[in-house]
C-alpha cells in the first residue's frame, strides 16, 4: 500500500515564499504589511478604507454535507480551490478562519488544509499565530473581572448576581470549567456565585471582532455586550461598566487581518474563528472585503454543514456587511455520503451503491436549500479518495445534476492546484450566472417567525417548539427591542435536526430551542437547541498525547 506523508510532513517540506514576496503579489503595498517574522504578517485596515472606491471581485463560499468520521474537507477544497483558479490564469485569493487550539488538541485537528492543498506556516496557524485568539480571551476576562469588581466594591448598578450572563473563557476544551463556584473563601475574595467558561471561539467578543469594521465600531459593539441584568431585570452592558475602551485597547492589532500563503503561493487572509455550531462561523468582515478588493475570486469557507455554516454566513454574515455571494461550493465524499447511508466507518473504502444512494439525499438537501432557499448558483466538489469507484461517482452526478447541479471529481489534495482545475472551470462558469440572492428569512418577523423560517426551510423539520423557559426569554428580548435582530442557531453539527443521532435528511422531527439569549454587541439572538455546549470536552484519547517537539524546536504529530 502507497505511504502518504503526513499534513505536518508535506508542510516542513515548502520551501515557503518570504511575506513580503505574497503581500506584493495580493497587491498589499509595504505601508500596511506588519510582519511577524519571515512568513506571516498582519495587514492595516486602512486599506480597506483607502481602496473602497475599486470595484469588488466576486465572492466564494465553500461549505459542505453534513459531516461524519469519514471527513468532508471543507478548508483543503477552499485552499485547492484558490491555487486552482490561479492554475488557469485568475487573481484568487483565500479568507478563511484561524484555528482554536481546542480542536488541534482535541479530536478534530487543525485547520489549515491538508495532503497538498495547506496553509502554511502550518504550525504557526494551527497554536498561537498572531495571537489573535489571546487578546481575545484576554478580552473577555478583563470584562468578567470587571464586573465581578463591581459587585464586590459596592455594586452601585444593582447587578442581581444570580442574573449574570457573563461567562468567562479559555482556548481549550475544558469540560471541568463548564460550571463552577467563584468568590469563595471569604470576603474580600469576592461575592461567591454560579459561574463557567466557554471556549474562547464562543465569546461574544469573538463574534464582535469578526463583525466590526473598525476600532470604532469595534468599541461600539464592545459596550454593547450584556452581561447580566439587575435585580429590576434591566440589563447591564459593557459600557455601563466602562470597560469598552480598555478591552478594544486589547483588541487593536487582533482586529487586522492576518496575511499567510498556501503551499503553492496563493495568498491567504486567515483572521477570526468562531465556531458554527455555537457561534455565527465565519472569517471577519474586514479580512473578506479586503480580499476581494484584491482579488477577482475570494474564497471563503464557514464552518460544518450548510444548515449551520452556511445559513449563517447568508442570512447574518452577508446581510449585516452587505455582501452578495456569486456563487456557493457543496463539498462531499462518497465516503461520508455512504456514512449517511448507514455503512460503518470500517467499511466505507468497499463499493456500496445502495448505501450511497440512501445517504444522497443530505447532500441533495444541502445543494436544494443553496439554490431554492437562498437562490445562489452551486457546485458539487467530491473530494476525492482513492477508494472511490467509477460507479459512485457517475451515481453522484446523475443525482446532481437532475437538481440542475454539476458535481465535479476534484483531487486538490493529492496533486494540489493542478487537482482542482476542473473545479476552478466549473466555479468561473456558474460565477458568471446572474443570481437572486436572497435570506430565508425576514427580520421583521418575530422571534419564533425566524427560528421556524429557518427550522423549516433549511432543516426541513415539520416546525419548532420552544420551552417555557425560552418562551419567557422570548418575550423578554422582544420587551427590551431585541427580536427584529438575525438568529444565530446553536445546533448539533451532526444532523439537521437537533438530535445527532439523524443521519442523511430525517423527515418527520421538531427543533428545541431550550435558550434564547442575545448578543447584543454582535447584533444577533442566539438559539440553544438539543444538548449543545459552549464549552467541549476532551475525548478519551486527545491529539495533544501525539504532539511533540525536538531539541530544534520542530514540532510533530500536529494534523
Amino acid at each position: 500500500m502507497k505511504k502518504y506523508k503526513s499534513d505536518i510532513e508535506i508542510a516542513q517540506a515548502c520551501k515557503m515564499k518570504k511575506i513580503t514576496e505574497i503581500a506584493k503579489l495580493a497587491g498589499v503595498e509595504d505601508k500596511y504589511l506588519e510582519q511577524y517574522g519571515n512568513y506571516k504578517a498582519k495587514v492595516d485596515y486602512q486599506l480597506l478604507f483607502d481602496m473602497k472606491k475599486k470595484e469588488d471581485g466576486k465572492l466564494v463560499l465553500v461549505t459542505a454535507i453534513t459531516p461524519t468520521p469519514a471527513g468532508e474537507g471543507k478548508t483543503t477544497t477552499s485552499v485547492g480551490l484558490a491555487d486552482g483558479l490561479r492554475k488557469i490564469g485568475k487573481n484568487a485569493m483565500l479568507a478563511l478562519r484561524e484555528p482554536s487550539l481546542g480542536p488541534v488538541f482535541g479530536i478534530k485537528g487543525g485547520a489549515a488544509g491538508g495532503g497538498y492543498a495547506q496553509l502554511v506556516p502550518m504550525e504557526d496557524i494551527n497554536l498561537h499565530f498572531t495571537g489573535d485568539f489571546h487578546a481575545i480571551g484576554a478580552a473577555n476576562n478583563l470584562l468578567a473581572a470587571m464586573l465581578d469588581n463591581h459587585i464586590q466594591q459596592g455594586n452601585e448598578l444593582g447587578i442581581d448576581p444570580k442574573a449574570v450572563t457573563w461567562k468567562r473563557a479559555v482556548d481549550m476544551n475544558d469540560r471541568q470549567l463548564r460550571h463552577i463556584v467563584s468568590g469563595i473563601g471569604g470576603k474580600l475574595q469576592g461575592v461567591p456565585r454560579e459561574d463557567g467558561f466557554d471556549i474562547t471561539v464562543a465569546s461574544e467578543v469573538m463574534a464582535v471582532l469578526c463583525l466590526a469594521s473598525d476600532i470604532p465600531d469595534l468599541k461600539k459593539r464592545l459596550g454593547s455586550i450584556i452581561v447580566g441584568y439587575t435585580y429590576g431585570g434591566k440589563p447591564v452592558t459593557a459600557h455601563d461598566l466602562k470597560a469598552e475602551g480598555a478591552m478594544a485597547a486589547l483588541l487593536k492589532d487582533a482586529l487586522k487581518p492576518n496575511l499567510v500563503q498556501t503551499l503553492e503561493g496563493t495568498p491567504a487572509f486567515v483572521h477570526g474563528g468562531p465556531f458554527a455550531n455555537i457561534a455565527h462561523g465565519c472569517n471577519s468582515i474586514t479580512a473578506t472585503k479586503m480580499a476581494m478588493k484584491l482579488a477577482d475570486y475570494t474564497i471563503t469557507e464557514a464552518g460544518f454543514a450548510a444548515d449551520l455554516g452556511a445559513e449563517k454566513f447568508l442570512d447574518i454574515k452577508c446581510r449585516m456587511a452587505k455582501l452578495k455571494p456569486s456563487a456557493v461550493v457543496m463539498v462531499a465524499t462518497v465516503r461520508a455520503l455512504k456514512y449517511h447511508g448507514g455503512v460503518a466507518k470500517a467499511d466505507l473504502g468497499t463499493e456500496n451503491l445502495e448505501a450511497l444512494e440512501k445517504g444522497l439525499p443530505n447532500l441533495l438537501q444541502h445543494v436544494e436549500n443553496i439554490t431554492k432557499v437562498y437562490k445562489l448558483p452551486c457546485v458539487v466538489a467530491i473530494n476525492a479518495f482513492p477508494t472511490d469507484t467509477k460507479k459512485e461517482l457517475a451515481l453522484v452526478e446523475k443525482k446532481c445534476k437532475e437538481l440542475g447541479v454539476n458535481a465535479v471529481l476534484s483531487e486538490h489534495w493529492a496533486k494540489g492546484g493542478a487537482g482542482a482545475v476542473k473545479l476552478a472551470e466549473e466555479l468561473v462558469r456558474i460565477c458568471e450566472q446572474t443570481n437572486k440572492f436572497t435570506y430565508s428569512y425576514s427580520l421583521g418577523g418575530s422571534i419564533e417567525d425566524k427560528l421556524a423560517d429557518i427550522c423549516k426551510k433549511i432543516y426541513h423539520a415539520d416546525g419548532v417548539v420552544l420551552t417555557d423557559n425560552a418562551k419567557k426569554q422570548a418575550k423578554q428580548l422582544t420587551e427590551l427591542g431585541f427580536d427584529k435582530m438575525p438568529i444565530c442557531m446553536a445546533k448539533t453539527q451532526y444532523s439537521f435536526s437537533d438530535d445527532p443521532s439523524l443521519l442523511g435528511a430525517p423527515k418527520g422531527f421538531t427543533v428545541t430551542v431550550r435558550n434564547l439569549k442575545v448578543s447584543a454587541g454582535a447584533g444577533f439572538i442566539v438559539a440553544l437547541t438539543g444538548d449543545i455546549m459552549t464549552m467541549p470536552g476532551l475525548p478519551k484519547r486527545p491529539a495533544a498525547e501525539n504532539i511533540d517537539v525536538d531539541k530544534n524546536g520542530k514540532i510533530s504529530g500536529l494534523f
